[in-house]
């Protein structure tokens, strides 16, 4: 067991948890964030991308122990004062989701992408989000999404 502390969303954290707890279990079962989705836990899909330190990393095979002093942002972390952040406002004016189970990790993904790269390609978005898969929506929202937030952001 091991005490860690950290910031999620902005909040001071304290909690005990075993050594082997993954940080996607840790932020669902532990802190009842449940917008980070596992999808495979085994690093392919990217549902469940969060941000730590200010990187996306996929939380499945993160043991949350070792996240001991960092900041983690969820996707409940991106809106602020009930305004969705703009990579949301984009996901939804663009359809750039259908059944939605992507949809947490593509836009900590996408946002991840834009604080590095202020303007990039459609084929730099692509290249970017290829850790993420979607079953549902073919891509083409998703991009034009990322694309109308990097106007935004």
């Amino acid at each position: 067991m091991a005490v860690i502390n950290l910031k999620v969303n902005g909040k001071k954290i304290s909690k005990e948890v075993p050594d082997n707890v993954i940080l996607s279990d840790f932020l669902r079962n532990l802190l009842n964030l449940t917008g980070t989705h596992v999808g495979c836990d085994t690093s392919q899909c990217g549902a469940c991308v969060v941000h730590l330190n200010g990187n996306s990393v996929k939380s499945c095979t993160t043991l949350a122990a070792d996240c001991d002093g960092s900041e983690i942002t969820t996707i409940e972390g991106l809106a602020k004062n009930g305004k969705m952040h703009p990579m949301q406002e984009a996901f939804k004016k663009h359809h750039g989701l259908q059944c939605g189970f992507c949809t947490p990790g593509m836009v900590m993904s996408a946002v991840d992408l834009l604080q590095k790269k202020k303007n990039p390609s459609e084929q730099e978005i692509r290249d970017w989000l290829e850790g993420n898969l979607c079953r549902c929506t073919g891509y083409q929202g998703i991009v034009a999404a990322v694309k109308d937030a990097a106007s935004k952001m």
